[in-house]
């Protein structure tokens, strides 16, 4: 069994913004509120987008008409997982439950070192290690 940092992405609407940063503020604190205090563990960020002209990136916010869709990217670790696969269904599994009818896209799942410590609590990995 492997551990694994495991990256989804989902679409979240925000009404009634004036701007890009409003909009970005708004999304994060709507969903953290959806995921705290059970999920307080997940990691919540604006996502990316490359710009197709010149491949720079830039926060993933449109704005039209006082309504925003903000790409929100949500890291989580899965222990114990048998596969990427059964991580990232562990990952959606256990998000989509606070973040319903919100689709979720993985984008990411990446093998880490580490474990739980002795107490059963997951403890952060070092560089050292």
């Amino acid at each position: 069994m492997s551990n694994y940092i495991v990256t989804l992405e989902a679409g979240w609407l925000v009404k009634n913004v004036e701007s890009v940063e409003d909009a970005m503020n708004i999304a994060i604190s709507e969903v953290g509120k959806l995921l705290n205090p059970d999920l307080n563990f997940v990691d919540i960020e604006v996502g990316t987008t490359s710009c197709p002209a010149c491949g720079e990136a830039f926060d993933s916010v449109f704005l039209a008409a006082g309504t925003a869709l903000v790409g929100i990217l949500l890291e989580m670790k899965v222990y114990d997982a048998e596969s990427e696969e059964h991580a990232a269904r562990i990952a959606k599994s256990t998000i989509g439950k606070a973040l319903k009818n919100t689709p979720l896209n993985v984008v990411d799942v990446e093998e880490f070192e580490g474990g739980k410590d002795k107490k059963g609590r997951k403890r952060e990995t070092t560089e050292e290690e």
